[in-house]
């Protein structure tokens, strides 16, 4: 079993474990498993070794927050040395002269960065498939990871690293968090945006526990107070099972997981009781909107002709909509002014992560648009509406299923601000009900 974040930098900073050790065994555990999981695009073993002798010899090492971890990142963070291929094969394979804002912040904390995790083209799907490999659920291969985190989400739950990194413009985190069994958090918009989809993304945490994810956000914040998990006083939690407006069908055991962690919550002092926003029926067009053009802003920076065909229709999509002034801010401030109005009676919502169970793992990129909308909108109807209104959430696990074997989970959101009050209630639902840790328990 890996040891959390937590433990191994807890070890360097006592001394008690090299870091170059400590890299050169994740290494070999990628190197052993990495090859069915397909987590990484690349893996930056020489670089990785370097990196980790580097952190041994630093004069600060003993008030490092990351002292010795390795961490995967998601293929879209600007590495010096590397290039960011947001899966695609159309883009600039120049490398990165100098560290972004995610890899000067993971490299000041300690952390070793071992390598660049698989993503969908664009980041646009739930499932993170390119041609050069595919990322699978380690609790099950024949089920895709999820996305478009979903190489990061399989590098943790196969115990491949303990920590990682990723984007949630639309669930991105907290869908393959959800679907690998992990704590996936994704950060309000006035905490870490991400700056894509016209401010619905946000980079985020998935981990194993909920003290490594308090670490790494704290980190990626650079606001250390991040990383303290306090014990929340009673809050008033409300329950929804029904997807919105949409009220599609949501499987028996992703449901019954609402109400499992609803009576944990219950019985530590939380008032919880059923309750949803009034969400309007713009809401998912605004979303919609911005998850098609967001994607289009950004191809202007490849070449077009050499897209997947899903790809290139999205792309389209996107300028057309974009062209005809679909993005309209008051579609977002008219969802907000519901979600406040919800906020003002309720402290959390607790809803599935999930409104539907993963796909197959696959070759999706070779399918057609349509073929990849259908099965994404399926699952991911209770993500989207908190990227457009920027507002927290957290996916916690809770069980498994009886009858795929794979991970169950929940939801909270909360109103601007309150990561630290997600991170409380994830880790009082972890006391009350541990998980396995990873797939390889």
């Amino acid at each position: 079993m890996v040891l959390t974040a937590a433990e191994i930098a807890a070890s360097v900073r006592a001394g008690t474990l090299d870091p170059v050790q400590v890299t050169k065994e994740a290494l070999d555990r990628i190197a052993a498993a990495d090859g069915v999981v397909g987590a990484f695009r690349r893996v930056r073993t020489a670089e990785a070794l370097a990196e980790a002798a580097e952190v041994a010899a630093r004069p600060d090492l003993a008030s490092l927050p990351l002292a010795g971890v390795p961490v995967a990142v998601k293929d879209v963070t600007e590495i010096a040395g590397e290039f960011a291929s947001h899966g695609s094969l159309a883009g600039s394979s120049a490398p990165a002269a100098e560290d972004g804002v995610i890899a000067t912040r993971l490299r000041a904390a300690g952390a070793v960065l071992v390598g660049l995790t698989r993503v969908p083209e664009l980041c646009i799907w739930p499932m993170s498939d390119t041609p050069d490999g595919i990322a699978r659920n380690p609790w099950d291969p024949t089920y895709a990871s999820g996305g478009s985190s979903g190489g990061s989400a399989a590098a943790v739950a196969a115990g491949l690293v303990p920590v990682a990194h990723g984007t949630d413009g639309m669930g991105s985190v907290r869908l393959p968090a959800a679907m690998c069994g992990l704590v996936g958090l994704k950060p309000g918009a006035d905490l870490l945006a991400e700056g894509g989809w016209f401010g619905m993304s946000a980079h985020g945490p998935l981990t194993t526990t909920v003290a490594d994810a308090a670490v790494l956000l704290s980190v990626l914040a650079d606001k250390p107070s991040l990383a303290s998990v306090p014990t929340p006083s009673a809050v008033r939690i409300a329950t929804s099972t029904t997807v919105p407006l949409l009220h599609t069908p949501v499987p028996r055991e992703l449901v019954a997981a609402v109400s499992q962690a609803a009576g944990f919550l219950t019985a530590v002092g939380h008032d919880v009781s059923p309750g949803a926003p009034r969400y309007p029926a713009t809401m998912v067009l605004g979303m919609t909107a911005r998850w098609l053009a967001g994607p289009a802003r950004q191809a202007h920076d490849f070449d077009a002709r050499r897209f997947q065909k899903r790809t290139r229709m999205h792309v389209r999509l996107g300028n057309l909509l974009e062209r005809t002034g679909l993005i309209r801010e008051r579609t977002r401030e008219n969802w907000l002014s519901r979600a406040e109005e919800f906020f003002e009676s309720h402290d959390v919502l607790m809803t599935p992560t999930l409104s539907h169970w993963p796909v197959k793992a696959g070759r999706w990129h070779e399918r057609r648009w349509l073929s990849n909308v259908l099965p994404s909108t399926r699952l991911a109807g209770f993500t989207g509406q908190w990227n457009l209104a920027g507002y927290p959430a957290i996916t916690v696990p809770v069980g498994r299923s009886t009858v795929s074997g794979l991970p169950t989970s929940v939801q909270l959101v909360a109103r601007p601000g309150g990561e630290s009050l997600l991170l409380g209630l994830a880790a009082q639902l972890e006391s009350a009900n541990p998980w396995p840790r990873t797939a390889r328990n």
